[in-house]
C-alpha cells in the first residue's frame, strides 16, 4: 500500500499517571513512528539515538534538551537532531510526542 492513514493520532495512546508509554504507529523500510505519552515529570534520561530523528509536540508542555541546548517545548515545536545527539526529556505538564526515527538510504 502506498499510503497509511492515521485518523486520530493524538489517541493513539493515553497519558497515564506516572508514567511513560509508548506505541510504535508506523513502521517500515525508511522509518519508524512512535507516540509517546508523558504524565507530568515523566521523561527520559539523556541517551542517544543511533538514527536521525524528528521530534513533535502536539499537546502539552516538555523541557527537551538537545546537545546541552534547552528548549520549551509545546504544541506545534519541530526538531530535527542527527543521529548520536545527546538529549533528554521532562514533561512539564502532561504531553504528547511524535518521534520519526529515519533509516539513512545508501
Amino acid at each position: 500500500m502506498p499510503h497509511r492513514a492515521i485518523a486520530d493520532v493524538l489517541g493513539a495512546v493515553t497519558i497515564q499517571e506516572g508514567a511513560v508509554v509508548s506505541k510504535v504507529i508506523h513502521r517500515d523500510e525508511e522509518l519508524d513512528v512512535t507516540m509517546f505519552g508523558f504524565d507530568a515529570g515523566e521523561g527520559l534520561t539523556e541517551h542517544t539515538a543511533s538514527r536521525p530523528a524528528i521530534v513533535q509536540v502536539l499537546s502539552g508542555r516538555m523541557r527537551f534538551t538537545a546537545d546541552g541546548e534547552e528548549f520549551d517545548a509545546g504544541p506545534g515545536f519541530w526538531l530535527h537532531m542527527t543521529a548520536g545527539t545527546p538529549h533528554a526529556i521532562v514533561a512539564v505538564e502532561p504531553c504528547l510526542m511524535l518521534l520519526t526515527l529515519l533509516r539513512p538510504t545508501g
